[in-house]
């Protein structure tokens, strides 16, 4: 049961990412005189926590109220990948956007983080927090 078990999350995360990549190419860059935050973002994230790397790909939407949604696709070890959402409350002050948010990205995953950082148009920065993990994402427009 355990080997059926890793293959059918094998085969959601790579579900996910080939979604992920399609809304990737078909999202409009960000023009760089936009004072907006929605779109692509590229770049890394680190565990401060153990060391892990890799790079971290963002597709950032508006919706209501001051609210945003986060796309991310994250790679470790250059060949595993995951891709999940995270609803963040966004406040904009002085042309930066600070936000912050969580989301449960179940148990195997870590359990519950808690995301809080700072966007301009043109530079994401964030912490995120877990029971068992915490580190930093960073990213510019590709």
């Amino acid at each position: 049961m355990p080997r059926k078990r890793s293959w059918a999350l094998l085969f959601l995360a790579a579900a996910g990412c080939s979604t992920f990549n399609r809304e990737w190419k078909s999202a409009k860059p960000a023009l760089s005189l936009t004072n907006d935050i929605q779109g692509r973002w590229q770049g890394s994230w680190l565990s401060q926590t153990n060391g892990h790397h890799g790079r971290l790909r963002c597709l950032m939407s508006q919706g209501d109220d001051g609210h945003y949604s986060a796309h991310f696709h994250a790679n470790y070890l250059r060949i595993l990948s995951f891709t999940y959402s995270v609803p963040l409350a966004v406040q904009q002050t002085n042309g930066a956007y600070d936000f912050r948010g969580e989301a449960d990205l179940g148990r195997l995953a870590g359990g519950l983080y808690s995301y809080e950082g700072q966007a301009t148009p043109t530079n994401f920065f964030s912490t995120y927090h877990s029971k068992g993990d915490g580190g930093i994402f960073q990213m510019n427009r590709p």
